[in-house]
């Protein structure tokens, strides 16, 4: 393993550029990401609930979604032998220790989005007397 990447006495670095972290670091901060795994919090979901529950995710951008977080350990899929087969996505136990920091960096967008419009509002008008 690069030096660069791993040390047995820090850890992985997302601040250098080939480190796998800063790739998962990428995937749990994708605005679909959050959504996914927060809807899934409450339990297991078909893909059609998960579709319902993150509202405007489009039926391709759900599927790459879940199959990333499925690879990256984050979610499970889980067919039931059924006719027509059933299909569930839950959160792995990895999955869940995100929601926690998902939880508080939801909160906080939420809490503050009235500043960050006003702010966005100041921004755009003094850039369109320029």
């Amino acid at each position: 393993m690069d030096q660069r990447t791993f040390d047995g006495t820090s850890g992985w670095d997302p601040f250098t550029r080939d480190c796998p972290s800063r790739r998962l670091l990428d995937r749990i901060g994708d605005k679909w990401s959050v959504l996914v795994i927060t809807s899934l919090e409450g339990g297991p979901l078909r893909f059609s609930e998960l579709r319902a529950a993150v509202d405007g995710v489009s039926q391709k951008m759900l599927t790459q979604t879940l199959r990333a977080l499925e690879r990256d350990g984050l979610v499970s899929r889980t067919v039931h032998p059924e006719i027509p087969p059933r299909v569930e996505y839950a959160l792995t136990a990895t999955g869940r220790s995100l929601t926690g920091p998902l939880q508080v960096l939801t909160s906080w967008a939420v809490e503050h989005m009235g500043a960050v419009a006003e702010a966005q509002s100041r921004y755009d008008y003094a850039a369109s007397l320029s």
